[in-house]
């Protein structure tokens, strides 16, 4: 008798190969990342680092992790790379803990502007146990950086943060470093989103003009869920200690052993990025991107757009998520900035192109996925939000039942899957 859990990703596997995944942050791996995470180096504990293991047995282990980090260093062109963190928001948590003392100022963009939860956000760690000063974005939905030399002269930050969540454009790094240099502040560039781009030449890199750089492996990189911390020659420079102080901050600090699957599935993913072709791939990213903000009446530099339903009506982002997964096309509700409703129902939805470029697709199937997506926007015009906080919890359920009987949609949905199916998802069966 079949697991029902293997049942469950059956199921799973038929919903990604006959979607659309336009979540950003989302992407689709190898056939080769799959069989490094399904390995049997997940058996394998191996606390501490290559050649200091607090475990005997780690000798493939540690050949393992050191071509992950020889691969990691020649990729971004850097001095150290660790490659144990298991995710973003731990690796965070790292670098804050190695370089701040707790109750120091961190700076970071706002959540509403498009910044990070652990960049400073209410609730999370960083400014829980540290004091976190939050810059923002203009009118023009791009980094106010006025208000960010103002505000670092002001609170004298020990670490900077330049990176974001949900941010359309691109990335000045030198504004950062001279606005850090005037404060002696770390300045840590947090580039998950924009890995990809920045290997394959789209977004200028970050390594010249900052300390430290985290980047997950599961965005534009392509890679297994996991994060790889590196450190530049400038980091060096100012902080000789760097390294050491990193390394404990990781282990005994937030971490116990590594996943060493996920390391092997990391340097799987590594070697690929340093191929020719994925050259091509980040580029054929931003240009879907192009394409596909333009046909929805915005604009995009890298691989995500956030866009404003105002338009529509009041508070949509919900409405717009359950209405555009009813078709079979799979988004995420966002807050805009200047957000007109709250930040628990937002007015915007924020999508991209990793993944379905991944799978092959090229500009003129943005153009038709637009067009989809402009339908069933039509589909939740006049579903406005209640102005009173107490209705919206109802009237969201009874939005969702509306929106699974709607005629429209399942045409759309129809649609939608003759499409996808034709374009490939990697597996190992």
């Amino acid at each position: 008798m079949a697991s029902k859990v293997f049942k469950l990703i059956a199921e799973e596997a038929h919903r990604q190969k006959y979607g659309l995944e336009m979540i950003p942050s989302e992407n689709y791996v190898s056939s080769d990342v799959l069989k490094a995470l399904g390995s049997i180096l997940t058996n394998k504990y191996s606390e501490g680092f290559p050649g200091r293991r607090y475990y005997g047995g780690n000798e493939v282990i540690d050949k393992i992790e050191n071509y992950a980090i020889d691969l990691a260093k020649k990729l971004f062109g850097v001095p150290v790379a660790l490659v144990q963190p298991y995710s973003g928001s731990p690796a965070n948590l790292i670098i804050t803990m190695a370089v701040c003392q707790p109750g120091d100022t961190v700076m970071g963009l706002s959540l509403i502007s498009g910044g990070h939860l652990t960049h400073g956000a209410n609730l999370s760690f960083s400014s829980i146990f540290y004091k976190a000063v939050q810059y923002n974005v203009g009118k023009d939905w791009k980094i106010d950086f006025e208000e960010l030399e103002s505000l670092a002269k002001k609170h004298k930050p020990k670490l900077i943060w330049v990176g974001t969540t949900a941010y359309p454009f691109k990335l000045d790094y030198k504004k950062f470093r001279k606005i850090a240099d005037m404060v002696g502040a770390y300045l840590v560039a947090d580039c998950s989103h924009i890995t990809g781009l920045i290997i394959g030449g789209v977004h200028e890199s970050p390594v010249p003009d900052v300390d430290i750089i985290m980047t997950t492996s599961h965005k534009t990189l392509r890679g297994p869920r996991g994060a790889i911390i590196l450190i530049t020659d400038r980091g060096l420079k100012k902080d000789p200690e760097i390294k050491s102080k990193l390394e404990r901050a990781l282990i005994p600090g937030t971490q116990g052993g590594p996943h060493n699957h996920q390391t092997a599935a990391i340097a799987v993913s590594l070697e690929e990025a340093l191929k020719p072709s994925f050259k091509k791939y980040a580029v054929q990213i931003a240009k879907n991107a192009k394409v596909l903000a333009e046909q929805l009446g915005t604009v995009s530099e890298t691989h995500l757009i956030l866009l404003s339903l105002t338009d529509y009506g009041y508070g949509m982002g919900y409405q717009a998520q359950y209405a555009l997964e009813e078709a079979g096309i799979t988004v995420n509700k966002n807050t805009i900035p200047g957000e007109p409703a709250s930040a628990f129902y937002p007015s915007g939805i924020r999508l991209g192109t990793p993944a379905l470029t991944s799978r092959g697709m090229k500009e003129k199937d943005m153009v038709k996925i637009a067009g989809w997506i402009k339908r069933v926007l039509e589909e939740i015009r006049g579903l406005d939000l209640p102005k009173q906080q107490e209705k919206r919890k109802d009237f969201l359920r009874e939005t969702k039942i509306k929106l699974k009987e709607n005629k429209n949609l399942k045409k759309i949905r129809k649609e939608v899957e003759s499409f996808a199916g034709k374009f490939p998802v990697h597996s190992i069966q």
